[in-house]
């Protein structure tokens, strides 16, 4: 069934659930589902809201230029999605597999929909299992030398399918600033660790160390500030003295799976939206 997705996010006040569900019943509209939320703290209001898209008497486009005036009037941050349009998912990969395997199990399962026009890693070890899907590989070699370089043509690769989102599928490469600040929301990562505990290099081996006997995995947007990006979804699982710290990557490799899948599901169908150094989640 096709459907309009709106988002939002304004300064809080009277009246806002009241001229959104309006302005959709006046036209006809048939919501789906919806979902809200005020921040006491910072005094914002979210928003998501889905509508039938044959309940309405125009497409998109119009959708938009008729409700910019009602987003105008709060001061609404917005966005207008067609479930018609797939989300372009971009996978960066470095040499483990296991989470872009999963990712493309799902993809061609379509437990959610999007495509992945393809699939970029700094090592070539990867190529034959997504070019098998028959899903585009390129293979952009990064080192201290060359690492400006390398993210231009990452970037360009990117925008060049009409990439509306990277995934950091264990991508072990600390993505530049600059580009963290061109696509902010719009990168994820799957960082094996439960964050912030025992961010950057290693978490397993920092973990094992520690004695801990919960270990975990965090799904985040990336930011220029390594792994304190705002966390999209989080796991753990107990472990006690007697694992190994191949026990604590083995047992991790299953949360990182189904944590960063649970993350771009919601991603994917605009279930996220930032709140600061937070997310909203209407999952």
């Amino acid at each position: 069934m096709r459907r309009y997705v709106l988002t939002l996010t304004c300064p809080d006040r009277t009246g806002i659930v009241a001229a959104v569900s309006g302005f959709v019943a006046d036209h006809g509209g048939w919501v789906l589902e919806a979902a809200q939320h005020a921040d006491l703290a910072t005094e914002r209001f979210f928003l998501r809201m889905e509508v039938m898209a044959d309940s309405l008497p125009f497409d998109a486009a119009e959708f938009s230029a008729r409700f910019d005036e009602t987003a105008s009037r709060f001061w609404m941050d917005w966005a207008l999605r067609d479930s018609a349009v797939r989300k372009q998912v971009v996978i960066l990969v470095s040499k483990e597999d296991h989470c872009l395997w999963d990712l493309l199990y799902r993809w061609r399962l379509q437990e959610f929909e999007f495509d992945i026009p393809c699939v970029i890693s700094n090592h070539d070890d990867l190529r034959t299992l997504v070019e098998a899907q028959g899903i585009e590989f390129h293979h952009v070699p990064v080192t201290p030398a060359n690492k400006h370089a390398a993210f231009e043509q990452t970037t360009e690769l990117f925008e060049n399918v009409g990439g509306d989102v990277m995934v950091l599928a264990r991508y072990m490469q600390i993505v530049p600033p600059e580009i963290c600040d061109r696509y902010l929301g719009r990168i994820i990562n799957i960082h094996h660790s439960f964050l912030p505990s025992f961010a950057g290099a290693r978490p397993y081996q920092q973990a094992f160390q520690r004695g801990v006997k919960l270990i975990g995995a965090t799904c985040h947007y990336v930011t220029s500030d390594l792994d304190e990006g705002p966390i999209i979804e989080q796991d753990v699982n107990r472990i006690d003295h007697a694992d190994t710290v191949e026990d604590l990557v083995r047992l991790g490799r299953d949360i990182e799976r189904s944590v960063l899948a649970r993350g771009l599901r919601w991603h994917v169908q605009d279930r996220v939206l930032l709140n600061g150094a937070k997310t909203v989640v209407f999952a």
